[in-house]
């Protein structure tokens, strides 16, 4: 199998999940889904570094343990990319793995 393969298996683990799946949409238009401004890094805004884990946590309703299992996978995917500010975490997503995934599914499978 070629390294694309392996590494493309990870991803597909990660999507193999409603919840996660709901995760990357919401994140495609994070000021639509979560607001404009980040409230604790009102600088930071949510286009550029992401949205705070606590944030999508109460959008997708789900523990905060749980959520951060699930981002944490997204971001060893490839899918997500996270942004340490202060204490807190945001994630925005990795647009240019989305458009790698796309092209391998296209080209590839």
């Amino acid at each position: 199998m070629e390294s694309i393969d392996l590494e493309m298996i990870d991803v597909f683990k990660a999507l193999a999940n409603e919840t996660r799946v709901k995760i990357l949409k919401l994140l495609k238009e994070p000021e639509v889904h979560f607001g404009c401004e980040n409230t604790k890094f009102p600088e930071a805004k949510p286009s550029e570094v992401g949205v705070c884990v606590g944030q999508i946590t109460e959008k997708i309703d789900m523990n905060q343990s749980t959520m951060s299992q699930y981002l944490a996978l997204m971001a060893k995917a490839g899918l997500l990319i996270p942004t340490r500010l202060g204490k807190w975490t945001y994630y925005r997503r990795n647009e240019e793995k989305i458009q790698q995934i796309s092209q391998y599914i296209s080209q590839d499978m």
